[in-house]
């Protein structure tokens, strides 16, 4: 995938996607494609435990790319019934797959996260930044919209209903007080931050991971009651499950649990 500008490396159970599209890793019909196509792979490979998805050089994304976006509106095949609600669905469907892929998602915000790039994080289970980060949704000084549903999710509503009618950022000093980034790093230490953190999280079962992925994916909107009914159910398929069973026998035994 390095010709779509996105690439991919898999170590250790730890699937590491990189948008590497400079000069600001701006997100064009291929990059989205190939972040769907990837997603979508990890939630059936054995060999992947948790992702983490971050940007090369000084910049995590710079959102969808204008300049291919303006030659699109003066391209006449753009302007015919259902052309932009295609494109508009293939970027919908690229964040789901982040959002619907079985394995935890950790965002390596490296720089910049503007517009897409915001929701690209947003996507993600859960961000570490670094100091040079920082959130927008500038759209609004280009004639576009698109994110705030998104930043609601992430910053509140009102501080998101600023940011839509500003174009103003939040630091990544600023996320961090909110509790949208678990941890804000120097520059140059981000990715080893978001391995040390993957690398925790592969050594745990990777069964009950995705259950807790998909747990906490579908309670997010429930009632108090019906969440907690609904883990309760999850909780009751995941002790019948060998990774269950493993771990208990690990912990009565006094000793660190292997799983397949």
């Amino acid at each position: 995938m390095n010709d779509s500008g996105v690439s991919i490396e898999i170590k250790d159970y730890v699937a590491t996607v990189t948008l590497n599209h400079p000069p600001v890793n701006a997100v064009g019909p291929i990059q989205m494609e190939a972040i769907t196509a990837a997603f979508d792979a990890f939630s059936y490979r054995k060999d992947v435990r948790v992702a983490i998805l971050t940007g090369a050089g000084k910049i995590f994304c710079a959102g969808a790319d204008l300049k291919l976006r303006l030659n699109r509106l003066q391209n006449d095949d753009f302007q015919q019934p259902g052309a932009k609600q295609h494109h508009s669905r293939a970027a919908r469907e690229c964040f789901n797959a982040i959002m619907e892929c079985t394995v935890p998602v950790i965002g390596a915000i490296n720089g910049p996260a503007l517009g897409a790039g915001l929701v690209l994080a947003g996507c993600c289970d859960f961000l570490i930044a670094s100091e040079t980060a920082y959130f927008a949704l500038p759209e609004i000084n280009v004639g576009l919209m698109g994110g705030g549903r998104m930043a609601q999710r992430m910053f509140g509503l009102y501080q998101a209903r600023y940011m839509m009618c500003t174009g103003e950022k939040i630091t990544a000093q600023e996320a961090l007080g909110l509790r949208v980034v678990t941890k804000v790093v120097p520059a140059e230490q981000i990715q080893e931050a978001a391995q040390a953190l993957a690398a925790s999280i592969a050594e745990k079962s990777p069964t009950a991971s995705r259950f807790a992925k998909r747990a906490m994916s579908t309670i997010e909107y429930m009632t108090l009651r019906d969440g907690y009914r609904c883990e309760q159910e999850f909780t009751h398929e995941l002790t019948d499950t060998p990774d269950a069973k493993e771990a208990a026998l690990a912990f009565q035994e006094k000793r660190k649990a292997i799983y397949e």
